[in-house]
Order: C-alpha cells, then structure tokens, then sequence
C-alpha cells in the first residue's frame, strides 16, 4: 500500500510533488474510502478540527496544522508522530482584525452604525488611538503583527511575553501587575495554556484604569468572563473570542455595557488561505525530500 497524503484544498493536489500521492478532505462531512494509508494529514481549517480521524490513520507520521494553537491535539497524537503548527498563517488577518477591533472601540463605530440605521444624526466626540498605551500580552509573531501596525497610528507600545527578553524591550508575565496601570489598551494574543487561563481576572482588571480597553483575540478564556461582567462597564472589552464559545444566545456577556463582540473570525479573513495553501505545499515538499519541517511543536513524548 502506498503512502498518500491528505490535504485540504484541490490547489495542494496539483502541487504535490513527483512520486507523491495525495487526496483532498476539506473538512465537510466524512473522507472517503480508508485512511490507513495516510502518512501526512493536514487537518482542514474551520470550525471542527477532525482530530479524531488520527485514530484511524496507523501509518500517520506527520499532522500539520494549520491553526498557531495545538493543545485540542495533544491527547490524541500517537507516539512518534511529528506535530506542526501553523504558527505565522494568521498574524497579518489576526492583528489586522485586532487593530480594527481597537479602531471601532476608540472612534464608537457600534454607536454611528446604530445611529445611521435609526436616521439619527448626534455628533460627539470619541477616543482616539493615537496617543494610547497599549499593553500586548503573548508577544510572539502575532504580537509583533500588532505593533506594526500600531506604529503609524501613534502608539506606545508595551510588550508582555512569557518571560522577559530585556534585549528586546520585552517584560516577563512576572511584571504584569506593574504594567497594567499604565495601560490604555490591553490586547490578547497569547495561546490558551494552565498559565495563561483567567490571565486577566478581577485583580488585574481593577488595576487597569477606568475606560480602559481589553481586546481578545487569543483565546477566549484568557479573560475571567465573570470578573469582566463584574465590572459593569467601567472597562470596556473588544472580543473576538469567549469564555464560552460560541457564546449561548442568552448569555449576559451579549448585553454586558461596553463589550463588542465578533465571532472568532479574526484569523480567518482573505489573506490567511493563500498563505495556508503555500505553506501546506512547501511543508509537503520538506516532507517527501526528507528536509526538516517548519514549526514542530516540542511534544516532549
């Protein structure tokens, strides 16, 4: 039985190299036929990540991803099977969304669009971007993604990683509590992991001024959804994931006085598919010429 690779999109299909072979699952209902032959399997992008199909691929060497998160994988990767990310796929889409998620908080287009559909013309006078501090937490290649393009709008910019890389003018988790106060806007872009979870709470949110801005597009639990609704609009939040997700129809963070939400749609805009599509192809290149592979993930199994 010959290997075969399994790739989400008709374009990887043509691009597979000589002596390859290869099929197309798109993450729509059921693959077809028998995956025991399955040797490279790209897991589609979406809403449902098929992980549970790795159970049925004996062969399996390689699971590429194509999202920069990869906990929901770790339980079901068998031993010896090399794990990729798609860490870089999503920076420009996710920090562009995040800056427009900043935009839209700072100059209240929710209110003019409110306004427009009620034919109602009440001018005043917004926030502004340039000027802000804004705090990033998880500063990695999305985080970078964001400062480029809060630079030209005239932003201080302070970066928050894991651990501090003073070369770089980056402060360790460890300096959070320091750093929140000066804080205008505070934006998420770490993964979800045991020590990231509920990151912002209620102590930090009470050491952010008030009026000040959180914007997630991370992961959802990342911020306490409680604490945040505790708060009762003295800080203001921009969320393009939740604490659940998807947010149930009745759920009060819907409602809550100062929240905007968008529906977990930050990394998946125009520009991340032609990415998400070369890369697939040069990873099943590195692949089949036994060259090494771009973002391995350190499993430690």
């Amino acid at each position: 039985m010959a290997d075969r690779v399994l790739v989400p999109w008709e374009e990887n299909l043509r691009n597979l190299p000589e002596g390859v072979r290869g099929s197309v699952y798109d993450g729509g209902g059921e693959p077809s036929g028998d995956l025991s032959d399955v040797v490279f399997y790209v897991v589609p992008y979406g809403r449902t990540q098929r992980v549970d199909l790795i159970e049925r691929m004996p062969r399996l060497r390689v699971v590429q991803l194509l999202t920069a998160g990869y906990e929901h994988v770790l339980g079901v990767l068998p031993d010896g099977v090399t794990l990729c990310s798609g860490r870089g796929l999503h920076d420009a889409s996710t920090a562009e969304h995040a800056l427009a998620l900043m935009l839209a908080a700072q100059r209240e287009l929710p209110r003019w669009s409110i306004d427009q559909e009620a034919h109602t013309w009440y001018p005043h006078y917004t926030r502004s971007l340039a000027g802000s501090r804004v705090l990033i937490i998880g500063y990695g290649s999305i985080g970078a993604a964001v400062e480029e393009r809060l630079r030209p709008n005239e932003c201080e910019v302070i970066r928050v990683a894991r651990t501090a890389r003073p070369e770089r003018d980056v402060y360790g988790v460890a300096d959070l509590h320091r750093l929140l106060p000066q804080a205008d806007i505070v934006v998420l872009v770490a993964p979800h992991t045991p020590e990231t979870e509920g990151i912002i709470g209620a102590t930090e949110l009470a050491l952010l001024a008030d009026d000040a801005l959180v914007v997630n597009v991370g992961r959802g639990p990342l911020i306490d959804t409680a604490a945040l609704l505790a708060e009762k609009g003295r800080i203001r939040a921009a969320l393009d994931v939740t604490d659940p997700e998807p947010l149930p129809a009745g759920h009060p963070l819907w409602d809550a006085p100062g929240v905007a939400i968008t529906p977990h749609v930050a990394g998946g805009s125009a520009t991340f598919y032609p990415r998400a599509r070369s890369f697939v192809d040069a990873q099943v290149r590195r692949w089949a010429a036994g060259e090494p592979l771009r973002n391995v993930v350190p499993t430690r199994r």
